[in-house]
């Protein structure tokens, strides 16, 4: 399911915890000092995305809006990961970093992932 519009309709969320616990049972994980994603193959011919930002983490509303924002719309352009589920995590690092340098970060880790879910098959 890849739209022309690269939408981020409710097909494309990871809602229910056991979707959620399914990706974090055996995932094929991506680190850096800013993010880790976790991911598995999924069934479906689209990607999929959850995000589990940590008010622990990341204190303030306004900042873990922000990220998850930032994540989602960066999701939102990757139409081409094929079928994976990824769970996103964000370190407390992430604070005050400037987006240019997160969406490098997250461009990285959606390659990563890609290849890597693929040798999973």
């Amino acid at each position: 399911m890849v739209s022309e519009d690269f939408g981020f309709p409710p097909l494309l969320r990871l809602k229910k915890p056991a979707e959620f616990k399914k990706v974090f049972a055996k995932p094929v994980k991506s680190s850096d000092q800013y993010f880790t994603l976790l991911a598995i193959k999924n069934n479906l011919d689209y990607p999929r995305l959850g995000l589990a930002i940590a008010k622990k983490n990341i204190k303030k509303a306004v900042q873990r809006n922000l990220i998850k924002r930032t994540v989602r719309e960066h999701f939102r352009l990757q139409q081409d990961l094929g079928g994976i589920d990824v769970v996103v995590l964000a370190h407390r690092e992430v604070i005050g970093v400037p987006m240019d340098l997160l969406r490098k970060s997250l461009a990285k880790h959606w390659q990563k992932l890609k290849t890597r879910c693929a040798s999973y098959s």
